[in-house]
């Protein structure tokens, strides 16, 4: 274990400085060991720009500097990822805070270790033409959900805030269909759109949306990406989480400075994705991705939002119990943080 923990040192200082080596160039590094450590990712849905330092990381060869050959995959269920780290089948899974919350709930031993998105993009939208000012408005209108049950929670203390109940709506489930349902007037508004990617897709067609994340709206404010360990493998090779998270602190650094460059990583990385469409969103979303607190360091939990966050959790009857933070997230991998 001292021999792990002396490699890891060694190589997060490799990182550090080829980080000075290569900021200003961004270009990909020539030194690379032959020898890297097999490692799997499970996104939380196909690629898109919340992964945008993960691919910019995958192509400047940031992993593979960190000793790792990284595999990304792509879940055919966005409730699979969580359940394949808890199941030891993927070594990190992207997944959200109250899906953590869940997890812990039914006994899956998982641990949230970073977050890629440490604010919430889940926000309620509306069309300016609606003529709805706000939440009060919404009264007697019909409002699309994703049907997930802790976003009804949302719905049901952001209506509170304004004196309202869920009965005083109507809310209906449209699975992805979000977006169609607004645009072709089946409701007035959504809840579960992304402000990075549905908002986004809805000022490209000049539809001139009312975008507002939920926390801005009565809910308590949470990490909305995270990166998941299982608790046991964690234990038994913590480096190499630590190292994927360096290097993917330093990929989404590159990413932030390198719009472009991040926008046709991801085009490549998905070819599905519309490029000018992807181009928007990922100029959108590059702000998200940095810490809100620039004090901390990258993916930073904040063990006291989490505590709010799960006793709303638990107040909403979503869980029944109230885990500590420590049961349910570590800051201890993220760069800067290898224990003596």
């Amino acid at each position: 274990m001292k021999l792990l923990r002396i490699r890891a040192l060694a190589l997060v200082a490799a990182l550090i400085a080829l980080a000075l080596t290569l900021a200003a160039c961004g270009e990909k590094s020539e030194d690379v060991s032959a020898e890297t450590q097999p490692f799997n990712l499970t996104l939380d849905f196909y690629p898109n720009p919340d992964h945008a330092g993960i691919y910019m990381a995958q192509k400047l060869g940031y992993f593979r500097d960190a000793g790792l050959d990284v595999s990304i995959d792509t879940p055919s269920d966005p409730a699979a990822p969580i359940k394949l780290v808890a199941a030891g089948r993927t070594d990190l899974a992207i997944s959200y805070e109250p899906e953590v919350a869940l997890a812990h709930e039914k006994g899956l031993d998982v641990i949230a270790v970073g977050a890629l998105v440490d604010r919430p993009l889940t926000s309620m939208l509306w069309l300016k033409r609606s003529g709805i000012g706000g939440v009060a408005d919404l009264r007697g209108k019909t409002i699309a959900t994703a049907g997930i049950p802790y976003q009804d929670a949302y719905l049901k203390t952001i209506l509170a805030r304004a004196n309202l109940s869920p009965s005083d709506v109507k809310a209906v489930n449209v699975g992805f269909g979000l977006l169609p349902a607004i645009l072709g007037g089946r409701a007035e508004a959504m809840l579960g759109g992304f402000r990075n990617v549905e908002g986004v897709d809805l000022r490209l067609r000049g539809r001139d949306p009312v975008v507002t994340p939920v926390d801005q709206l009565g809910v308590p404010t949470y990490d909305e990406l995270v990166l998941v360990a299982n608790r046991e493998r964690l234990a038994e090779d913590p480096e190499a989480v630590r190292l994927f998270i360096a290097a993917l602190a330093r990929g989404t650094a590159a990413a932030v400075k390198s719009p472009n460059a991040t926008t046709r990583a991801l085009l490549e990385a998905n070819r599905d994705l519309d490029p000018k469409l992807t181009a928007a969103e990922v100029r959108a979303t590059l702000p998200l991705l940095e810490p809100s607190d620039p004090a901390g360091p990258y993916g930073y939990m904040d063990p006291a939002r989490w505590r709010e966050f799960v006793g709303w959790m638990r107040d909403n009857e979503l869980i029944s119990s109230l885990p500590t933070p420590s049961q349910l997230l570590s800051d201890d991998y993220l760069p800067g943080n290898i224990p003596e």
